[in-house]
């Protein structure tokens, strides 16, 4: 009987070399992706409207960003209303937030400049907002949105910048993944 360096069965043989082009882009588009959590239908649609304003905008990756960043979880994530961008989405979808005093339960939704955001009166005795004003204190919020952290309300006095984002991943390369 003869011993071998490996487990029983067909084994596989491995590719070594560097990644191709198409698993770079395919890897940045994954990342910015799950960081937002989003699925790849909503993603895909972010990306196309960004691309049919190409002619329009001077950086069409500061334009995705922008359009990632003014979502309404995202916004409550950042603002530090949730502790995660799944929890802001959760919250949103269980109306916890209002938008200029109108409620809001739609994750998706996009604020615009000198939108007061808030949560509902009813809504701030709930166990998880008990603490909130303790850890906003530690929390710093992006320079395009203003906290008032004794009414727990936001208001949006600019737009989100890539610069200050800072995306674990090279927005170019998702455009190029999407223009195949």
């Amino acid at each position: 009987m003869m011993k071998r360096p490996f487990a029983p069965g067909h084994q596989k043989k491995r590719r070594g070399g560097a990644a191709s082009e198409y698993k770079k882009s395919l890897d940045e588009k994954q990342t910015i992706k799950k960081w937002y959590g989003l699925s790849e239908r909503q993603f895909k649609r972010y990306v196309r409207e960004t691309l049919d304003k190409m002619d329009k905008v001077d950086n069409v990756a500061s334009e995705l960003i922008r359009k990632l960043e003014k979502r309404l979880d995202n916004v409550i994530f950042r603002l530090g209303f949730a502790k995660s961008r799944v929890q802001a989405r959760q919250l949103v979808s269980h109306g916890f937030f209002t938008i200029n005093g109108k409620p809001v339960n739609i994750p998706s939704y996009q604020v615009e400049k000198n939108d007061l955001i808030g949560i509902k009166e009813h809504k701030k005795a709930k166990g998880i907002f008990k603490e909130l004003a303790n850890d906003l204190k530690r929390k710093e919020t992006p320079a395009w949105l203003s906290l008032n952290k004794e009414k727990l309300e936001a208001k949006t006095i600019g737009e989100p910048n890539l610069d200050e984002v800072k995306p674990p991943a090279e927005i170019s390369l998702i455009f190029e993944f999407y223009s195949r």
